[in-house]
């Protein structure tokens, strides 16, 4: 499977781990980093995770989450098809960066877009969206 983790994925092993939820999602991440390792599934990294990445104030941080991106079998660059396709997505509630990512891994077709981040959570809740699936490329919102 091809997968594009959002970048709050790739930061999780750093928050503080004695809070449940944050405990489960790291172990979540490093399965699939094992299975990212062992060739069982695919990353996709793209331009607007890089972006993200490089303004972390935290250089550890960063330094131990590019060394996950270099695991990536894809890449996917921005052009401006993926801006277009953002500002549609910001229209629904996404921030800039998280619009950016949705359409980036919607280009890269990628069977999962992976993230904890609340605010992408949010607002499929808010939108009464009955599922979230991928087809196509194309992340549908029904």
């Amino acid at each position: 499977m091809k997968l594009y983790l959002d970048l709050c994925i790739y930061n999780r092993p750093f928050d503080y781990q004695g809070v449940e939820r944050v405990a489960l999602e790291t172990s979540i991440f490093i399965y699939l980093i094992e299975k990212i390792e062992k060739g069982a599934d695919t990353l996709v990294v793209s331009e607007a995770l890089l972006y993200e990445n490089s303004q972390n104030p935290d250089e550890q941080r960063k330094i131990r989450v590019d060394s996950y991106f270099h695991l990536a079998k894809e890449f996917v660059e921005m052009s401006e098809s993926d801006v277009e396709r953002a500002e549609f997505l910001k229209g629904l509630g996404f921030s800039d960066i998280d619009a950016l990512h949705i359409a980036l891994a919607e280009k890269a077709k990628v069977d999962y877009f992976i993230t904890c981040d609340d605010g992408i959570i949010n607002l499929y809740k808010r939108h009464k969206f009955n599922r979230v699936y991928c087809t196509g490329g194309e992340i549908k919102w029904e």
